[in-house]
C-alpha cells in the first residue's frame, strides 16, 4: 500500500521521518481548521521514526495553521533540542508530552486541547456521558487527572501518567482533553470525535430535558465495536491485502481537505 503523501525528503532527514514530519504539519493545520486551537498554545507531538528519546513538537512562535514540516522542533526526553532551530519549546508542551513518550512507548502521538466545550466537559464532576454513538466509543475508556495548575512542574509527570494508565483518551480536569495515538491519525481521529461528544453533551444538558442513556450492555457493545479488540485484527488483515485500514482511509480523507483549504504544510 503507498503512503497518500510521499514528498521529497531534505537531506538532514530520513524518508520516515519526513512523512511523519508532514503529516505532523498537516495535524496541526486540521486541528486549527476544525477550531480546536488556542493561539500559538497546547501541543501535538509525534516520535521521530526509530527512536523512543526524541520526539517533534510545535514551535512556540507559530499558530497552527501556519506550522510547516520542517518548522516542527526536535527535543529529547529532557527537554533539550536535538538540532538547532530559531524557534522556542513550550515548556508546559515539554511537560505533559514527555511523560507520555517516556511511559507509553506504543504511543506515537500525542495531542493535547484547550477547546471550550472539552474544557466545559473537564469542568463537570460526571465528566463525559456515554450520551450517543460518539461518546459510546469512549465508554470505561476514558481517563481522568486532576487539575495540579499550569504543567510547570516535571514530578506531576508521573502522576499525570498513572493516571492515564494503558488508555487512549483522558480529560485534564478543569483543562482540556488528551488522546494518544498508534498513529498521528489516530490520535487526530480520537480528538475529533472526543471533541465533538462534548459539544453534543452540552447541547443536550442545555435543554434542561432529561437525558437518555443506554443500557451498560449496550454500551459496552459499542466500545468494543469502535475498538482495538478488532484493530489489531483490521491491520494485519489490511497489511496482508496490501489494503488500508478504516483509519488510514479517514486520515487520507482528511489529508486531501487540507490540500484544498490549506496547502504548503509540506515545507
Amino acid at each position: 500500500m503507498e503512503a497518500r503523501h510521499a514528498p521529497d525528503t531534505p537531506a538532514r532527514w530520513s524518508s520516515e521521518e519526513w512523512q511523519t514530519r508532514v503529516d505532523l504539519a498537516a495535524c496541526y493545520r486540521l486541528v486549527a481548521h476544525f477550531g480546536m486551537d488556542d493561539s500559538i498554545y497546547t501541543h501535538i507531538s509525534a516520535r521521530v521514526p526509530g527512536r523512543h528519546d526524541h520526539f517533534l513538537l510545535n514551535p512556540l512562535s507559530l499558530r497552527f495553521e501556519e506550522i510547516t514540516a520542517s518548522s516542527l522542533v526536535k527535543i529529547d526526553m529532557d527537554g533539550a533540542l536535538v538540532e538547532p532551530t530559531e524557534h522556542e519549546v513550550n515548556a508546559a508542551g515539554f511537560t505533559i508530552h514527555s511523560a507520555v513518550h517516556a511511559a507509553r512507548p506504543d504511543v506515537f502521538c500525542v495531542l493535547h486541547t484547550h477547546t471550550e466545550p472539552g474544557i466545559a466537559i473537564s469542568c463537570l464532576k460526571e465528566g463525559l456521558l456515554p450520551l450517543n454513538q460518539w461518546s459510546l466509543q469512549f465508554h470505561n475508556r476514558i481517563a481522568y487527572h486532576d487539575y495540579e495548575g499550569i504543567a510547570l512542574d516535571l514530578d506531576e509527570r508521573e502522576r499525570l501518567v498513572a493516571d492515564l494508565g494503558p488508555l487512549k483518551v483522558m480529560i485534564l480536569r478543569n483543562h482540556g482533553l488528551l488522546t494518544a495515538g498508534f498513529s498521528i491519525g489516530e490520535a487526530f481521529i480520537l480528538m475529533y470525535n472526543l471533541n465533538r461528544s462534548c459539544v453534543t453533551q452540552l447541547a443536550a444538558q442545555a435543554t434542561g430535558a432529561e437525558l437518555v442513556i443506554p443500557s451498560a450492555a449496550v454500551c459496552e457493545k459499542v466500545a468494543q465495536q469502535y475498538e482495538g479488540s478488532h484493530e489489531s485484527v483490521q491491520r494485519r488483515q489490511a497489511f496482508e491485502k496490501n489494503e488500508m485500514t478504516g483509519e488510514q482511509r479517514e486520515w487520507a480523507a482528511y489529508m486531501r481537505l487540507l490540500d484544498r483549504i490549506n496547502p504548503g504544510y509540506e515545507a
